[in-house]
């Protein structure tokens, strides 16, 4: 059997392993080397992220625990380049390893999941809302305190199951991941106004050692700038933000044309408050106008709401 050209490594989710065959079709399109069928191999890897269940990742770590063991394997020669979405990254990459190529996005909004209710405005009084991000649970919180929000972790068609046992009466996903499961018909897609995404939503996210210059080349040949300089913007964002974990943080940017709008926000926890800005300017300045975005919102919000 001929050994692979290149090694894809990811988590072994279902979306996971979705977003992957996704890269792996792109760069055989992209890459004559890469066309054969056995040219590109997919390396499923299991996750401290996923191992966690029974707690929100904020209490275990925060970003990087989707990663860890995936950028591991590429330290240790394993694979050559993992595919991630691009929402659990860390904000900076450990030296050595480089975000080498994007897909292009996908759609960035929430998705409502609650039987035949389709707005958050129409849940019942009271009504149980099961999610483990901080960002979905504090948006939620500012439009309807009156939300019983609890704890629901678990891979997509883990929470949907739990929601339709009863569990919960409603949760909220990423429809960027229903859409490529091909399940975008179970809920109803959030407004952004009412929930900004979180940064790197719908994105996913191809990442390689800096020195492995015939991945990083092949890789070049799939990556989509215009996603990249959206994300770079985002990121840069975070990156100003990224003093508490635990602080729920949203951030939208897109390009039309040259022209980037950046839209971001933080918020308390339990929603009491929403802090938002936004950025307009030319795609050249994405990751200065994060940080300008990023640098707001801290000075807004003072260090007593960082510590919250």
């Amino acid at each position: 059997m001929t050994a692979p050209l290149l090694r894809l490594g990811t988590r072994g989710s279902r979306l996971a392993l979705t977003q992957t065959g996704l890269v792996r079709d792109a760069l055989a399109r992209a890459v004559p080397a890469l066309a054969a069928p056995d040219a590109i191999e997919i390396v499923a890897i299991k996750t401290t992220g996923d191992a966690i269940q029974d707690r929100p990742l904020s209490e275990a770590g925060g970003k990087g625990l989707f990663v860890k063991e995936i950028e591991e394997a590429m330290f240790s020669g394993r694979i050559d380049a993992a595919v991630h979405s691009m929402k659990d990254m860390p904000t900076e990459q450990p030296p050595g390893l480089v975000i080498s190529a994007f897909l292009p996005r996908e759609d960035t909004r929430d998705v409502l999941i609650a039987g035949e209710v389709r707005r958050i405005a129409d849940l019942p009084r009271g009504a149980i809302v099961g999610t483990s991000a901080l960002r979905r649970r504090a948006l939620l919180l500012h439009r309807r305190p009156d939300l019983e929000i609890v704890t629901l972790r678990g891979n997509v068609e883990t929470r949907l199951t739990k929601r339709e046992a009863g569990v919960v009466q409603a949760t909220i996903l990423a429809l960027a991941g229903l859409n490529r499961l091909g399940m975008a018909h179970v809920g109803t897609p959030i407004p952004e106004d009412e929930m900004l995404p979180a940064v790197g939503q719908g994105a996913v996210c191809i990442e390689a050692r800096a020195d492995d210059a015939r991945t990083r080349g092949w890789l070049a040949a799939i990556d989509h700038a215009a996603t990249s300089v959206c994300v770079s913007a985002e990121h840069a964002m975070l990156a100003v933000l990224d003093g508490s974990c635990r602080t729920p943080i949203a951030g939208h940017a897109v390009l039309t044309g040259d022209a980037l709008h950046l839209r971001g926000l933080i918020a308390r926890p339990d929603g009491s408050e929403v802090i938002f800005t936004e950025r307009r300017g030319s795609a050249a300045d994405a990751q200065a106008m994060g940080r300008d975005a990023g640098h707001e919102l801290k000075r807004k919000g003072g260090p007593d709401f960082f510590a919250t």
